[in-house]
This record gives structure tokens, sequence and C-alpha cells, in this order.
């Protein structure tokens, strides 16, 4: 018994340093926000959806130049000599197997969002891609723009982060996780000052806004799928009552830490939804997946320059405004969050092995949904076998999946199978971002350090708040446009990581 208590006081010492600054910003910032929206959804409702209008209308452009830009200096430090550069000290071993590092980017930066819009977001689509010149190619436009935009477009953005915090922390030795220490090739001694801080607290506002959209629509997709399988009404309290058992679960892996928590959670997710793909792939129509899927790929390979640089100037739909910049957006919020645990796990690695890492099996995991569960949907829509496109508009997206999923031999048993994997999915990403969170708000943290439990068991419960009032306003549109006015301050941000990479690496 004595021998153990000089080692409890050396961890409470050894805990990383609040940064009180960001910490009690970045909790008033997230509760005047809920408040907002518990006390006047109306009005909320209204700010947010006229924000998401003059953003993606009149700033759009930006987000893609800056999206051409990003690829282009990404394949700069890959084709380099930059690319073999080690995030880490001479001789340093990888701190994870592949398997276990592509399982943890993977739940991490895509979560229960990829089965939501994998299987309907092709419906939206169908009538509206501007790409579309004949009819009999609206379908096959349709089921490859998703995986388009789920995967070289915001993996990219994802990518560029990582490569940021890895040379940050790895390389130059920086002790810590915030995004303004990413940034220090640029800021220099400016990153502890007031340009440091408001980048910081840019990150905490970007990472609130969406992993509680991330959350929501996972979420929603289980409450869906408990709701088709047990008769129930899909109603806030069903909703409230699975965010509740997803942040207990968040709270576990939380305790246990990361290897323990959110590794074991993510290698255990990522063989469940392999397993979940493989079965509809082999119960399903499997030629149709396989001809469609290639199709695809054939498709988004002969196009891509087109698709990365398409503005609609002609101004013919929204399809760029409500899709395209709204993913670009998306990624970018998400990006700081992404880019800060994956470079924390990703020690022992070269730039170019992280850089192609990402954009390979991040991009070929993202496919994989879109190609099986999509063309599983497109089949049932042109065989009338079920309306899905009609199923969508008049009862919802998820409503929708968990329908189709029942419709499956061994149905209602993978209603409960998909019921599990977004529960993790929505625990794992959602336990990244406490991570995340934690880390922003410590001063420093060492290589062989974590941020303190009772840090991150804070946002493990605080975040909870957040995508529960977004799940209070209900539908889709207040979900995209809180991640879209999470990612407006960081435009300028993304500048300066790519300024910030190329002086740490000179």
């Amino acid at each position: 018994m004595n021998e153990k208590k000089p080692n409890v006081l050396k961890v409470k010492k050894n805990d990383p340093e609040l940064d009180w600054f960001i910490l009690i910003c970045g909790s008033a910032l997230l509760a005047i926000i809920v408040l907002s929206m518990i006390l006047e959804p109306e009005s909320s409702l209204l700010i947010i959806n006229h924000a998401f209008t003059v953003i993606t209308r009149d700033f759009g452009i930006i987000y893609i130049l800056l999206l051409n830009a990003i690829i282009v200096f990404l394949t700069y430090l890959t084709l380099s000599k930059k690319g073999s550069i080690k995030l880490g000290p001479e001789g340093a071993k990888k701190d994870y197997s592949n398997f276990s590092w592509i399982a943890m980017l993977f739940c991490t930066g895509i979560g229960a969002a990829v089965i939501y819009w994998g299987a309907t977001e092709w419906t939206f689509y169908y009538a509206n891609s501007p790409q579309i010149a004949h009819e009999d190619q609206a379908i096959l436009w349709a089921a490859s723009y998703g995986a388009y935009h789920w995967g070289p477009l915001t993996w990219s953005l994802y990518a560029l982060t990582t490569v940021a915090f890895g040379v940050s922390y790895h390389h130059k030795n920086i002790p810590s996780l915030k995004l303004s220490a990413a940034c220090a090739g640029f800021l220099g001694s400016y990153r502890e000052k007031w340009p440091g801080r408001i980048i910081d607290l840019f990150f905490i506002i970007g990472l609130i806004g969406t992993s509680a959209t991330g959350l929501a629509f996972g979420v929603d997709l289980v409450t869906a799928s408990i709701a088709k399988l047990a008769s129930l009404e899909n109603d806030q309290q069903l909703q409230l009552t699975i965010m509740l058992i997803v942040t207990l679960l968040i709270a576990f892996s939380v305790y246990k830490g990361l290897d323990k928590g959110i590794r074991l959670l993510s290698v255990i997710n990522a063989r469940l939804a392999l397993l979940f793909l493989l079965f509809i792939f082999l119960v399903g129509p499997t030629q149709f997946i396989l001809e469609m899927s290639f199709a695809s790929i054939g498709l988004i390979t002969q196009n891509f320059f087109s698709l990365v640089t398409w503005t609609d100037p002609l101004q013919k739909n929204n399809f760029v405004e409500n899709w395209t910049v709204f993913y670009i957006a998306w990624g970018m919020a998400l990006g700081p969050f992404i880019g800060m645990f994956v470079a924390k796990i990703s020690r022992g690695r070269t730039i170019r092995e992280v850089i192609l890492g990402m954009l390979g099996w991040g991009s070929l995991g993202c496919f994989l949904f879109f190609a099986v569960l999509g063309n599983y949907a497109i089949h049932l829509e042109l065989n009338e076998i079920y309306p899905v496109i009609q199923s969508v508009n008049d009862i919802g997206q998820t409503s929708t999946i968990a329908a189709i999923i029942a419709i499956l031999p061994m149905g209602y048993f993978l209603l409960l199978f998909i019921a599990i994997i977004g529960i993790i999915f929505a625990a794992t990403t959602y336990d990244s971002a406490t991570y995340t969170l934690a880390a922003g708000t410590s001063r420093e943290i060492k290589p062989d350090q974590h941020p303190s439990l009772k840090n991150r068991m804070y946002w493990a419960f605080a975040l909870g708040s957040l995508p529960s009032a977004l799940l209070f306003l209900g539908g889709l549109e207040p979900l995209k446009a809180a991640t879209t006015l999470a990612s407006f301050p960081l435009l300028i941000v993304y500048v300066i990581l790519m300024i910030s990479i190329y002086r740490m690496l000179k």
C-alpha cells in the first residue's frame, strides 16, 4: 500500500497543465450555443440557415480554390525528398500496427456518418448533378459523386493537418498538440501570444461544431434502427436515451485510455463494419454492386480534374454550394481534430506514408460503404423493390436506411447489428473528439503523455449537450449549417498551415 502512493502522486504531477483560457472560453461558447438553441430554437434555426446560405454562395469559390492548393501542396510533399522525413526520432518504431492505425484513423475521421450518407446520399444527386448530360447518366453520376466527396476531397484536408501536427510535434519536438503549435513555422514566438490563442479558439469552435454533427448523424441512425426493430416511435425521447448510452460508452472508453479505449473500439468496429458490408455484398445484388462500383471508379478517375475545379459559374443550380462546398467545409472543420489525433498515433511513419495512407485507405474505406450500401439502395429503386427516393422525402434518411436493411435476409438481425456498429462508431469518433479537446486545452503534452483523465472526462460529458440541441432543432439542414459555420474561421488557418509546414521542413 505504501509503495503505491508515490506513483499516484507522480502521475498527478505529470498530468499536463490545463490552459484555462482556452478551456473556459470553449466551455462558455458551448454553453451559449446550446442554451440559444434550446431557448430560441426558431431564431437559432433561422440564423444558422441564413449564415449557411451566405457562406456557401459568397465564399464557395474560396473553399474550392483552397482545396486545389492543398492537393497540389500534398503532391509536392509526397514526391519530394521531404516525404521521406520520419515523424519521430531516428530509428523510432511505429507505435501501432498498420491495421490498428488504419482502423483508428478511419473510425476517428468518419464514424457513423458514412453509413448515414453511404446508403442514401445518391438520392439527393439523382436529379441535381451538374455533370449530367443525358438521363441515362443520372444514376451513374449519383452513385459516383458521394465516393468523390468522401474520398480524395475530404481526406486531403485531413492529411494536411496531420502532417502539420506531425511535423511540429514529432519532427520539431514542440511539446504541444494545439493548432497554434502546428502553425509554429509561420507564427514563431506569436504562437504563445494572441494570434496563437485566437487560432486555438478557432480549433475549439470547429471541433465542437463538427463532432456534434457527426454524433447527431450516428444517434439518428441508431434510433431509427431500434425503432424499426422494436416497433417504437423514433422520437426525441428515444434519441436522447441513445445519446446517453453513447455518452456513457465514451466515458468508459476515455477512462480506459487511448490504447485500451479508442484503439480497441476502433479495431472491433472496423471488423464489424467490414463483416456487415461483406454480408450485404454477398446476399444482395452482387453483380450489380460490382459493375456499378467499377463504373464509378472509372467515372471519378476520368473526370477528377473537372470535379475538383467545378464551380458552376452559370449558377444553374445550388449543387456546388449545397454539397461540394459543404463537404469541403466539413473536411476543414474536422481537419484539425483528425490531424491532431492521427499525428499522435503516427510516430515512426514517414510523411509520405501518412499522406498516401490517409488518402488511400481513408478513401477506400469510404468507397466501400458507398459502393455496397449505395448501389444496393439504387438496385432497390431501379427494380421497384422499394421506393428509396420517395421514402427519403417522406420519412427521412435514417428511417429509409432501416427499411432497406430490413428487406435483406436476416434483416431484423442486421438492424441490431447496424445499431451496435452505429453506437461504437459514434463512441469512437466522439471519444477521439474528447481526447483532442482535452489535448487542445492542455498547455504542453510530451510524446509519452496523454491529457489528464479529468479533462477528458469533462469533455466527454460536456460535448453530449450540443448534438442533443441539434437533434432538438431537427432536420438535416441545421447539421450541415453547423458544420459550415464551424469551418469558416479556419479558411485562413489552412493557408497558414501550408506555409508553416514548408518552413518547418526547410
